[in-house]
């Protein structure tokens, strides 16, 4: 038996990082059945009822060592957790579990993570010096690749997949269009319906303000619907709400936490997703709902051009004058983008087998 333990941002109610976790616990059991997971969560309960798993405290050290103490491998796993563009906090966690590990004598394995960026010359170096040791590293895009080996990885730990979360099941629209009856955005039958995931921790931004400016214009020129769905409800929600309360009544904005399957069947009965957050985006793919990216970070580009989208715009450039291009080149071009989107997804999915194969090997050495 395979004794794992998982490190991330879990247990925060995050969709995008709770996603990530589900695929990597569903995928470690479908690929390596005799495994037994730990995740370090910030609320155990709800993980370890959730996922069927075991799990600690994430921020309590007796917890980390015992569960680091007691696992023959650590998966630091999914998402942008090796970067300090936030804050140095971050980043020197995810290091400091993973040496711990490595101190005690334990495996330990990057789980097609985005890296970077990285500016702070003390983390790059801490960085480097935590990532030689590892014993394999998949990375989920080219630029991660690009900045390990930048700071001297060596090229043959390094791996590079896709997110995780693209190998999400997508379930039907049924479930979404109960959610949008009960939330007051009915769905009309032959109306045009659009999905905002936005982000911003200052609900004053003059991006939120174009927000509100297209969501009038497809009001305007379209007959759209506009709905706000909240990603990470704790951050995302008041945004929505400021957005919503701007447009008096003209938008609709969720209320509620939805779960993964939950949100995916919500943005399966959009016709056009505009996303801020990377992982509205890989829904959107993943449901064969055209997308507008809008950038923020490098991992929102590169999975763009993954499925072979521009990126159009960033939060500092966004404007009602190139949205209105970007969304009528949007809607000429549905199909294209859809069998675009589903071509690279299915490329993408038969490379994260990498990392359950890896994994094995790595446990199977001496």
């Amino acid at each position: 038996m395979y004794n794992i333990l998982i490190s991330g941002y879990y247990g925060f109610n995050n969709i995008g990082d709770e996603s990530i976790l589900r695929t990597v616990i569903d995928n470690l059991r479908e690929k390596l059945p005799d495994v037994e997971i730990t995740v370090l969560s910030q609320d155990p309960a709800q993980t370890a009822e959730k996922y069927a798993v075991k799990a600690a405290r994430r921020m309590n050290l007796w917890d980390i060592f015992r569960s680091v103490w007691k696992c023959d491998m650590l998966l630091s796993g999914g998402g942008s957790l090796l970067q300090d563009a936030t804050s140095s906090r971050s980043i020197l966690y995810y290091l400091f579990i993973l040496r711990l590990a490595q101190l005690l004598g334990k495996r330990t394995f990057i789980y097609s993570q985005g890296i970077g960026p990285i500016f702070e010359k003390r983390n790059r170096k801490l960085t480097a010096f935590v990532l030689r040791r590892t014993d394999g590293i998949v990375v989920r895009d080219s630029k991660s690749r690009d900045l390990l080996l930048e700071l001297e990885v060596p090229d043959g730990l390094i791996h590079v997949t896709a997110d995780p979360v693209i190998r999400v099941k997508a379930p039907g629209p049924e479930l979404g269009l109960r959610i949008l009856e009960e939330e007051g955005c009915p769905r009309r039958p032959d109306g045009l319906v659009v999905g905002w995931a936005v982000k911003s921790r200052k609900p004053g931004k003059p991006f939120l303000r174009e927000v509100a400016r297209c969501i009038e214009w497809l009001r305007d020129a379209y007959g759209a619907d506009s709905v706000l769905i909240p990603f990470f409800h704790d951050e995302d929600f008041s945004v929505c709400q400021a957005v919503a309360g701007h447009l008096e009544g003209h938008a609709g904005c969720l209320r509620k936490k939805y779960l993964s399957e939950e949100t995916l069947s919500i943005i399966g009965c959009m016709d056009v997703l505009v996303g801020v957050r990377l992982h509205s985006l890989i829904y959107a793919a993943v449901m064969g709902v055209p997308m507008i990216g809008v950038s923020y970070d490098p991992k929102v580009d590169s999975f763009l051009a993954s499925i072979q989208q521009p990126t159009r715009f960033t939060v500092e450039d966004f404007t009602l004058e190139k949205f209105q291009a970007a969304f009528q080149e949007t809607m000429e071009r549905r199909e294209d983008i859809r069998a675009a989107a589903a071509q690279n997804l299915e490329r993408l999915i038969s490379k994260l087998d990498q990392n359950e194969e890896l994994i094995r090997a790595i446990m199977e050495q001496p």
